[in-house]
């Protein structure tokens, strides 16, 4: 099952052949832990969780709207609340943020109340009229005005009934839940924002909108503009270099010339301050001299970026369904993570009654709590599965295209030829890839939360050392994860086993390490250049529409969130762009090893990537040409 001491070898790369299923031991360890998942699942509402998370639960161990058995010691349980189905909470705004639950007592209320009760009176006059008692089950309606200890503090603020619960519709409520986690913020800078973004969610619902068709057009036009794009890097680190390297010899100079007229205190500041700008000065003089012959050799891998964009914009045209991965991916995701919630929730809610003194809370025992941290694995690797399904499809349907020289025979539809590939052979390898991503995850989440609370701490060394490790952890996961991405457009191509196309992918990539490097520099560059220009026109719309509309409160507020919204959509649309990059990348580094054009041969790769060959022929000829006219020179001078 592992990747050492694998006896699978495969040397040459057939593209195109017969698929066979790879890694079927992790297939089988996957299903037998999500068969887990839904173990607990099931046992979570088994065990009572489900019905009192769905209706609800008071104090005192009773479920609403059900008719309750009697608890050991608790005076107040084993009521009929079948009439009685929502909860009531007589603070609900008192939040304890570091358990994240109400700390309130809670009741089960027939109905909840619609409109502001002023006083206490007002409150048995509800009980009376409505049937509905917001007061403790021990305090009968008359002696409300007596007994203000077991009752709302006045005023009741009016509620509606939201998943079985009364939850306040007065916005001032809402802050005081927000001011639990910001605390840094006033309440009325809180009101102030939820106030701006209830009053313009069409126009933040508008400019999401937008930020999703300015992604679309932006994936269609990227491969015309990225020459341009490149163009303007180039000109922006040649500039920004120079102009850099400029001014700190300037500032040292200048601080020369001013050192013999000031006191002698102030000079050997200035002398110190001197030897730290020519020690800034010399650094940033050789940086600038390495990055523009870095820019001067790189030109040709810069080329061959551009004709992978351009490529990449083909793919999209004879697929253009791969826009739509990041939808169905991003819905997949959100599907899983709502029941992960609901089943985290259900967890929470289950276990078996104990009484603490006139309330009641629901306790797991000690073994079954060890389900919370299966469950925490489940969602870091069931989450990584399905990000790497959406890699191993992008990459099937890429391979597809590249490897198929008449493009007009391609399938009707490669996503859906690929995510049956997927389904039918290679569920093993994206298994496990994911699981080593989950791997490394989960000791950096571990550190993260350590070193979260080591804040405040005097040991300011151990939280360095523990913010080296997230560091170096962080890393890891990035390289991880690329070469994951390799290595499933590895095993697409020849069918083979997680380990083997992550050994073979590897030595590709690093026979090209230099081209990976421009790709990756100079593509970065251009897919964030697109992300800003898509969060640049949705913030310009959305101040052109809210700007000079009075009725909005804090209107950047909403136009902060529509930003935010348009770089996500930005970067899920380009990431996708970026896939394919990588991949055909991979196929035209293979193709250019494996074939030479001649019969027999012939390239698979597109014409852009056949001229930016034939072009990188004709200047290793004309070099090797300038060189043979060098060398009788030379003699002939000797």
């Amino acid at each position: 099952m592992g990747c050492f001491g694998s006896k699978e070898k495969r040397t040459e790369w057939s593209p195109q052949d017969e698929k066979s299923v790879t890694d079927i031991p992790w297939l089988i360890l996957f299903i037998f832990f999500c068969i887990g998942m839904i173990i607990i699942a099931v046992l979570s509402v088994a065990m009572g969780g489900g019905s009192r998370l769905v209706n609800g639960y008071d104090s005192y161990g009773n479920t609403c709207g059900k008719n309750n058995s009697k608890i050991a010691n608790a005076p107040l349980s084993g009521q009929d609340f079948t009439r009685r189905k929502y909860v009531f909470f007589l603070d609900p705004c008192k939040i304890d943020h570091m358990k994240l639950k109400i700390d309130s007592v809670s009741l089960c209320v027939s109905s909840c109340p619609k409109e502001e009760l002023k006083s206490y009176k007002d409150i048995q006059n509800f009980a009376v009229n409505n049937g509905s008692e917001i007061c403790k089950y021990d305090i009968a309606p008359n002696d409300y005005p007596t007994q203000t200890n077991s009752c709302p503090d006045v005023p009741v603020k009016p509620s509606k009934v939201r998943l079985n619960r009364c939850i306040p519709d007065d916005i001032s409520c809402y802050a005081q839940f927000a001011q639990a986690i910001f605390n840094s913020l006033s309440d009325s800078v809180l009101q102030k924002v939820a106030t701006g973004i209830l009053a313009s969610k069409e126009i933040i619902l508008g400019l999401c909108i937008l930020s999703v068709v300015l992604s679309g057009i932006l994936m269609v036009v990227i491969r015309y503009i990225s020459a341009i794009l490149v163009k303007i890097l180039t000109v922006l680190v040649v500039l920004g270099s120079i102009a850099g390297t400029g001014v700190l010899w300037w500032l040292y100079a200048d601080l020369r010339k001013s050192v013999s007229s000031t006191s002698p205190v102030e000079q050997a500041i200035a002398q110190d301050n001197s030897k730290g700008l020519l020690a800034y000065a010399i650094t940033a003089t050789v940086v600038t001299v390495v990055l523009l012959l870095l820019i001067f050799f790189l030109r040709k891998r810069v080329e061959l970026t551009i004709a992978l964009f351009h490529v990449a914009g083909n793919v999209f045209t004879h697929i253009p369904l791969l826009a739509l991965q990041p939808v169905w991916t991003c819905l997949a995701l959100l599907l899983f993570w709502v029941c992960w919630l609901a089943v985290l929730l259900s967890i929470g809610t289950s276990g078996s009654p104990v009484s603490n003194g006139d309330t009641v809370e629901f306790k797991l025992a000690e073994p079954l709590q060890y389900m919370v941290w299966y469950h925490a694995v489940g969602l870091i690797w069931i989450s990584e599965f399905l990000l790497a399904c959406q890699q191993m499809t992008v990459a099937g349907a890429v391979v597809t295209y590249y490897f198929t020289r008449d493009k007009s025979q391609l399938p009707a539809t490669p996503i859906l030829s690929s995510v049956l590939q997927l389904a039918r052979y290679h569920l093993g390898t994206v298994a496990k890839g994911a699981f080593i991503i989950t791997l490394v995850k989960i000791p950096r989440l571990i550190l993260t939360y350590i070193h979260n609370q080591l804040k405040g701490k005097e040991n300011a060394c151990a939280r360095c050392i523990v913010k080296a490790c997230i560091c170096c952890l962080w890393c890891l996961q990035k390289c991880l994860q690329y070469l994951n991405q390799n290595a499933y457009t590895a095993t697409a191509i020849n069918s083979t086993s997680f380990c083997t196309s992550a050994r073979e992918a590897f030595i590709i990539l690093v026979e090209n390490a230099v081209r990976v490097a421009a790709i990756n520099t100079v593509g970065d560059f251009i897919l964030f250049l697109g992300k800003m220009l898509v969060v640049s026109c949705v913030g310009v719309v959305g101040v052109l529409t809210l700007r000079y509309q009075q009725e909005y409160t804090l209107w950047v507020v909403p136009v902060i969130i529509a930003c935010l919204f348009a770089y996500l959509v930005a970067h899920c649309f380009l990431s996708v762009y970026e896939m394919v990059v990588d991949v055909l990348f991979l196929c035209f580094a293979i193709d250019s090893k494996h074939n030479d054009g001649s019969p027999g041969k012939e390239y698979y790769m597109d014409k852009a990537l056949m001229e930016f060959v034939k072009n990188s022929g004709k200047a290793m000829e004309r070099d090797a040409s300038d060189s043979k006219e060098n060398t009788p020179m030379t003699a002939r001078d000797t």
